[in-house]
């Protein structure tokens, strides 16, 4: 694949967010943003997907796991995943005890959230 410098069958993970207007939106996005940073996945654009720009979308169907953050149950990330038909993982803050619209974003929230993610992902590829 394209960016793969190991010489072997590389895994290209791809991480998108929901960075929508509540706490979880940013919650979604603070996260994706540190896992990006400690290179658990590369960072890229879920309103591209959502967009149907075609070089988002053939990196998101190139790509070995995508791994959608998602604010809430609303699960917009999802959504357009699945409208896309594009596999992916999908990852909801509300489900590490953030309710949405009233536990408040901080460092120490989002680098919990993070660490949290980062294993489920870690988890899930020695699957």
């Amino acid at each position: 694949m394209a960016g793969c410098s190991c010489g072997g069958d590389c895994e290209v993970k791809l991480l998108y967010a929901c960075s929508g207007m509540a706490n979880t939106g940013m919650l979604a996005d603070q996260v994706w943003r540190k896992l990006a940073r400690e290179g658990a996945g590369s960072g890229t654009c879920l309103a591209a997907i959502g967009a149907g720009v075609s070089g988002y979308l053939q990196s998101a169907q190139n790509a070995t796991r995508n791994i959608v953050l998602d604010g809430c149950k609303v699960a917009c990330g999802a959504k357009i995943f699945e409208k896309a038909g594009i596999p992916f993982e999908h990852y909801v803050m509300t489900d590490f005890d953030v309710e949405k619209g009233k536990t408040p974003i901080t460092g120490d929230l989002i680098e919990a959230v993070a660490e949290r993610v980062e294993g489920l992902i870690d988890a899930r590829a020695k699957a």
